[in-house]
């Protein structure tokens, strides 16, 4: 019975969702430009930032994997016992020890020396923001290959924009001296 539960549920859409080193919250993957990616926050303020491959690390929800003691597990294996859980500890106010209780439950086996109590509170945290989005009933597309970010993201900015196609290109002017700054410099 256990079995056949597991192959008629759903898998979540991770794909897009990006966590950012050093930025708070989860950010979905909008477009890509020369400097690097657009990303939008997914909280209600949804504000879009760049990021730079050369100076963040990014991180794909889909691609992330938690140590085990014997094969990694995958984020989205995680979040599915999450959603079944009875009840999500807050990360902020809670016991570690209940938090280890809690993760020990959603994640069989993890491994406790690799597996900080900061990573299990991010993890819950990540699974708050998302938890409402529309993602837990969609089914997971077929996986990409080692350059899927670059892909979906070229193919989230090839939005065809008729008017830019249809202007032509206006030369930029070089931005005049202000007439205080040149007055400042002469005295």
């Amino acid at each position: 019975m256990l079995a056949k539960h597991a192959t008629t549920r759903k898998n979540m859409n991770l794909r897009g969702l990006i966590s950012v080193s050093g930025k708070p919250g989860l950010f979905k993957l909008v477009g890509k430009n020369k400097s690097g990616f657009i990303l939008e926050s997914l909280d209600e303020q949804k504000t879009k930032i760049i990021v730079s491959m050369a100076t963040s690390k990014i991180a794909s929800l889909e691609d992330i994997t938690v140590f085990t003691n014997d094969a990694d597990l995958k984020l989205v294996a995680i979040f599915e016992h999450m959603k079944d859980a009875k009840s999500i500890p807050d990360a902020k106010s809670v016991d570690k020890d209940v938090l280890h209780k809690f993760f020990g439950e959603v994640a069989p086996q993890y491994d406790t020396e690799r597996v900080y109590l900061s990573d299990i509170k991010k993890i819950i945290n990540w699974f708050n923001i998302i938890k409402e989005l529309p993602l837990f009933t969609e089914d997971a597309p077929e996986p990409l290959s080692d350059d899927s970010l670059v892909t979906s993201a070229n193919e989230v900015s090839k939005k065809p924009d008729t008017q830019a196609h249809n202007e032509k290109q206006k030369p930029i002017k070089a931005a005049a001296k202000s007439a205080t700054r040149l007055s400042q410099k002469s005295k």
